[in-house]
């Protein structure tokens, strides 16, 4: 195997911008902001949503109805119809 050839994997915290949960594991990815856990230097990233923050995870996520929005449309727009296709004038 050729030497120098894989990223560095390094130790890192992982921290929701949102809820300020913190996730620590390793990744290739590392950055300047460093911070010392039990003794192991580790480089901290901000990440815009995680597993704590994302509606599919937390369960908060809003199912739409679309049964309801096709009955409302029908009931507004259901008794209008069009005439017809207006007719190009002759000239």
């Amino acid at each position: 195997m050729k030497k120098d050839l894989h990223p560095k994997y390094n130790p890192v915290i992982f921290v929701d911008m949102t809820t300020g949960a913190r996730f620590i594991t390793k990744s290739t990815a590392s950055s300047e902001k460093k911070e010392t856990v039990d003794g192991v230097e580790y480089s901290v990233i901000s990440s815009g949503i995680t597993s704590d923050s994302h509606p599919f995870f937390t369960g908060l996520a809003q199912f739409v109805d679309t049964e309801g929005r096709i009955d409302k449309f029908q009931k507004r727009f259901g008794a209008v119809r069009r005439v017809g296709k207006p007719k190009p004038s002759e000239a």
